[in-house]
């Protein structure tokens, strides 16, 4: 039985007080709408997507998405009410069983496990809808505005989207509720609900991130959650990482001994060309932008390619801003973040080329500066913000872009900066370069990449900085 994914994208953005249609407006680099039909794309258990937008947006709908997202077949004109929409699509679908999962443009956080749990119910149930427990109480009132009753907050929960349905059963709620003069809803569960009362409709677990853009402050909300991505790295085995990485061209810059070093080791141990460079060993300072570009340049025409450029060189210098000594607030920051740009700049003809991989470093502190560290914690939310700004204009030309944000970890840096320190409490570099490379195997990109001592990779972020 066929699955289709249904983005249901025909609001207008009315309480947000804007001229076009709300899932249009960019949040984290892209409109709220090719994040929502990248999440439903993605997804392994849906075989197609349709989208159903505002009417007189097709075209524009059609111009971001053709091309970009192989599962999205049609993109056509909602309705004046939500449900006008769903019946649109009722009407659009030829097949007579099929399964439909119907998603709200302006949740674009959804997450892969919400719509898996979702198409897995359908297997069961005939409904589906997404709900999470309620925080708050609730209260009925009376039109005077006074409280009715407090209903028992245990038995309460708060409905999200995806929805799903079995095409038959969706379809026979709507022909019940066309014959209805009075019918009226906001929600498509709801619509099962009353006008097939034998149908009982499964409640899959949301989440507190997938929330509804509606008013002003979602935007920002939304925004910095996309920042604290969560997507999981999908661990590797090392005849995974060797069938991509034999063969290809790979640069270490900082690769003479910590972090770096331990990367160099494993991807040379699967196969590749490893060139390593750092200021202790051959000299090369991130901050010198010829001596980055020269230094690329020698690679290629040595090797005729460049398939991976990592950089992990940093520095730590800790102490209050206003007295520190003017040459370590310039070293700070162009190490730490002029560096990184050196390096991207620099790669990306040869990252183009071979649709490459470019990977980056940052610490836990980005997501908080912390006293003492104001230059080291800016710089490296300077880089996470790099990273998913290039992951977009970069997207284009096959290369992906990737940080990865190590929880404290046992390198020379850190010794130098805080002494000798219980090696129970750190995370070891070997382990931080295995998380590395598979990312360097993957086909993620735009990702903050997390790794702890206590459980696998996965991509999100924030003691002491790394």
């Amino acid at each position: 039985m066929r699955t289709y994914g249904v983005v249901l994208a025909g609001g207008i953005g009315e309480r947000l007080g804007l001229d076009i249609p709300k899932q249009m407006i960019k949040v984290a680099g892209k409109p709220i709408l090719e994040h929502t039909v990248a999440a439903l794309d993605a997804a392994p258990g849906i075989d197609e997507v349709i989208v159903m937008i505002t009417p007189g947006w097709v075209e524009a709908a059609a111009a971001m998405l053709r091309g970009r997202y192989a599962k999205v077949t049609r993109i056509l004109a909602g309705g004046k009410a939500r449900t006008d929409t769903t019946r649109r699509v009722l009407d659009a679908i030829e097949d007579e069983e099929a399964k439909l999962v119907l998603h709200d443009a302006v949740r674009p956080l959804v997450d892969q496990r919400i719509i898996a749990d979702c198409v897995s119910a359908l297997d069961t149930f005939a409904a589906v809808d997404v709900v999470i427990p309620s925080s708050d109480t609730i209260v009925s009132v009376d039109e005077d505005e006074t409280i009715a009753s407090i209903p028992d907050r245990a038995r309460l929960r708060r409905g999200q989207t995806p929805q799903a349905f079995w095409l038959t059963t969706l379809r026979s709620a709507y022909d019940a509720a066309a014959r209805d003069p009075d019918f009226t809803a906001t929600d498509d569960c709801g619509v099962v609900v009353k006008y097939c009362p034998g149908v009982r409709v499964a409640c899959v677990r949301g989440s507190e991130r997938n929330i509804k853009i509606t008013h002003p402050v979602d935007l920002s909300i939304a925004d910095k959650l996309f920042q604290l991505s969560v997507d999981k790295v999908t661990p590797c085995t090392d005849a995974q990482i060797e069938a991509t990485m034999r063969g290809s061209v790979v640069v270490v810059i900082g690769g003479s001994y910590g972090i770096g070093g331990e990367i160099a080791k494993l991807v040379a141990q699967m196969g590749a060309t490893v060139v390593c460079h750092s200021r202790s060993a051959t000299g090369l300072h991130v901050q010198d932008p010829a001596a980055v570009a020269s230094a690329l340049a020698e690679v290629h025409d040595e090797h005729g390619r460049i398939d991976a450029v990592v950089v992990t060189a940093g520095v730590l210098r800790i102490g209050r801003l206003a007295t520190m000594p003017d040459d370590d607030v310039a070293e700070a920051v162009d190490v730490n973040y002029v560096g990184p740009i050196n390096v991207a700049r620099a790669a990306y003809p040869y990252l183009t080329a071979s649709r490459g991989h470019l990977l980056l470093f940052t610490s836990s502190s980005y997501t908080r500066g912390r006293q003492d560290y104001a230059l080291y914690s800016s710089a490296k939310a300077a880089v996470v913000n790099l990273t998913q700004a290039l992951s977009e204009e970069w997207s284009e030309a096959g290369i992906k872009v990737n940080v990865v944000n190590p929880e404290r970890t046992l390198t020379p840096m850190r010794v130098q900066a805080f002494g000798e320190e219980d090696p129970a409490s750190l995370l070891s570099a070997e382990k931080v370069a295995r998380a590395s490379v598979e990312v360097l195997a993957s086909s993620m990109t735009g990702c903050v990449v997390e790794v702890r001592r206590d459980q696998p990779a996965r991509a999100g972020g924030g003691a002491k900085p790394t």
